[in-house]
């Protein structure tokens, strides 16, 4: 770690801003020049690196999957091309196993030369909305093992000495299911790459070659020195807590455990993911260089203050069993890795809660990936069509504030909610109900943030196919401090022949669809702050006007009896005695609700006299949602973790 700093402190923090500068404007060129309207919804990432690969610098809006893999990505390029880099050469690659995300993830690296050396790096990352594989998107759940998930590219060069290698390009975007676009998108992200070697360059002019290289180590110096300050005035000590992955696909029934043992020592936090499960048989692992970017997006939500880059990764470690879900190896399937990459970032949310519990947060909702390709009908040459679509939902109640409403992914939070209407031009799929959630929210005496439904319907298309790719419909979004948890994920399809509704769930791949057909899913709220019978009834009333509680629900998950004055006014009262009276009802009986027998509980669910909500946040007990059928070994896992996470935290007083 570094001393003093060795810059005077105002060269130091005009460096310090202006290599943050320089990569929001590699954001700024990307978002004005893509070609992919997922690209173009912000699901993308820049960086700046010194000379031996390292961070220096991350731009204000990257999305947080990114953050932590970029430098492993540099510094996978440097080792493979040693030797041979020159000025104007640009080079790809998209490899999960060394260090990337998944394949559709795609980096461009450009070295920075000044005075005939290389003083930096510039990178852009972009999601390209296809790079081949078994389904439209990419993305297929049933996959084992890469070589149906898409194209792996190694580091190869783009551009050489300022060549456009077009042989190469073309090699890559024919083996995608949208090639113009992939074209498109390397020459915006090529450009991003010299708009960055151009900021570096003029601070060069200004500065000096030395006192720029000088400053991308005293930044990297700086964050480090910062948060092992921080760490050093927290306790010692040891946490542990465990989330799941819902299934494997292939496997029994019962959650897929990842535990995690947090430990402080001195100025340094130790991560130990060890009794974590096996990789499973689908895409739903992570190779370790997500895992440990996920691990990075976490902790540095606590530090929101400071600027993100290499010298922040310094101050952890993580100790990754080989061959788990979380360290997955060459050719098992990654492309789903965003499913633990969210069970580790809530996780760490709930250990640092216990940190720094005036930043504590519940889980937030899981983001989900909606995927339809076909051919367009609606134009006579019958263009392939890609539907890439993901929603905003409800982030996790926090220490004295609810949780955010309608909200991108923890997984993501520079990502945009894609506009409809841009959607329905490129594809031939009208969106027919996009709207806040009602009672979708984790009650708590802070609720969670609300998440949102969105219903869709085919118009003409011909061989189309619909992939889900999502998690959470039996690791239901929890809450903490004795708060509850959200509802379930999953997607329904309806025919248009009329043959009723069907529950297809959260996790499913090309499934043939029709004109007519329509399909929806909602997006979890986040889970609950604090015991819910402590909530201000006052603040009940203001989520009902809201439509963000139901009158129904603020009785069974708030205890608050609400009269109904005028709906379309908003006017509602609370009776204060039924309250109290209710209130006392549900503390003295919730405990043995929660340890009713499941089987109870699932013929009750069965026969409608409850909902899911009831059996999820009364008796936390886990269904098929679809069928109604007990799931024994996941009900036993999320109780566990329930009595933990809720029932030690009531009062039954």
């Amino acid at each position: 770690m570094a001393g003093d700093l060795p810059l005077d402190p105002v060269t130091f923090e005009v460096l310090k801003n202006s290599f943050i500068t320089s990569v929001d404007q590699m954001g700024e060129q990307v978002l004005r020049t893509c070609y992919s309207f997922v690209i173009y919804n912000r699901d993308f990432s820049s960086a700046l690196h010194d000379a031996r690969g390292e961070c220096a610098a991350q731009g204000n809006q990257d999305i947080a999957v990114h953050v932590g893999t970029l430098h492993f990505t540099c510094k996978d390029v440097m080792r493979f091309f040693d030797g041979d880099m020159h000025e104007g050469d640009v080079f790809a690659i998209n490899d999960p196993y060394a260090g990337g995300t998944h394949f559709p993830d795609v980096r461009l690296i450009r070295p920075i030369f000044a005075d005939g050396k290389i003083i930096a790096f510039s990178q852009s990352n972009g999601h390209w909305s296809d790079v081949g594989g078994s389904v439209p998107g990419s993305f297929d759940v049933a996959a084992r093992e890469m070589f149906r998930e898409g194209l792996r590219i190694t580091p190869i060069r783009l551009f050489d000495k300022g060549r456009f290698c077009k042989d190469v390009a073309h090699l890559i975007a024919s083996n995608t299911r949208d090639p113009a676009s992939i074209i498109g998108d390397i020459q915006a992200q090529s450009q991003a790459t010299q708009v960055c070697e151009r900021e570096i360059l003029r601070l060069v002019n200004k500065y000096g070659r030395d006192t720029v290289e000088t400053g991308l180590g005293a930044v990297q110096d700086y964050v480090e020195r910062s948060v092992r300050q921080r760490i050093a005035a927290l306790p010692d000590g040891e946490w542990e807590t465990v989330d799941f992955i819902d299934r494997d696909p292939a496997g029994s029934e019962g959650m897929i455990p990842i535990r995690i043992k947090l430990t402080i020592k001195g100025d340094r936090a130790i991560y130990d993911f060890t009794g974590s499960h096996p990789t499973i048989s689908s895409i739903y692992n992570s190779a370790f260089g997500t895992t440990f970017s996920a691990v990075a997006a976490g902790m540095k939500t606590f530090f929101p203050d400071l600027p993100l880059n290499s010298g922040f990764y310094r101050c952890f470690e993580i100790i990754a069993p080989e061959g788990s879900i979380i360290d997955a190896k060459w050719p098992i399937a990654v492309t789903g890795f965003l499913m633990p990459f969210e069970k580790i970032m809530n996780s760490i949310y709930e250990m640092w809660s216990k940190l720094m519990p005036e930043r504590a947060l519940a889980c937030a909702f899981n983001l989900e990936y909606l995927l339809t390709g076909g051919l367009d009908a609606r134009s006579s040459d019958k263009p392939i069509f890609m539907f890439y679509d993901w929603l905003p939902g409800g982030w996790g109640g926090r220490n004295g504030k609810d949780g955010s409403n309608v909200t991108t992914a923890c997984f993501g939070t520079g990502l945009m909610s894609q506009p409809v209407e841009g959607q329905e031009r490129a594809n031939p799929i009208l969106t027919t109900e996009c709207e806040i959630l009602k009672d979708s929210a984790g009650p708590g005496k802070w609720r969670g943030g609300a998440g949102v439904v969105k219903t869709s319907r085919m118009l003409q298309a011909e061989k189309t196919v619909i992939s889900y790719i999502c998690d959470r419909e039996r690791a239901v979004v929890w809450g903490i401090e004795g708060g509850l948890p959200s509802m379930p994920h999953g997607l329904t399809l309806t025919r248009a022949d009329g043959k009723g509704e069907e529950r297809l769930g959260s996790i499913f791949s090309d499934v043939p669809i029709g004109e007519g057909d329509i399909f929806s899913r909602p997006t979890a709220g986040g889970g609950g702050f604090g015991d819910p019978l402590e909530r201000d009834p006052a603040l009940v009333i203001e989520d009902i006007k809201d439509d963000y509680v139901s009158v129904e629900r603020a009785a069974k998950d708030y205890g608050v009896v609400v009269r109904t004055v005028d709906a379309e006014l908003c006017e509602y009262e609370v009776d204060m005695a039924a309250t109290a009276a209710l209130r006392a009802k549900i503390r003295a009986e919730r405990v043995a609700n929660v340890r009713l027998d499941p089987e109870i509980v699932a013929e009750n669910y069965r026969s409608g006299m409850i909902s899911a909500l009831d059996a999820i946040r009364q008796h936390a007990v886990i269904l098929d949602w679809g069928t109604g059928a007990l799931l024994p070994k996941s009900t036993s896992q999320f109780r566990e973790v329930f009595e933990r996470r809720s029932v030690a935290k009531w009062s039954t007083g």
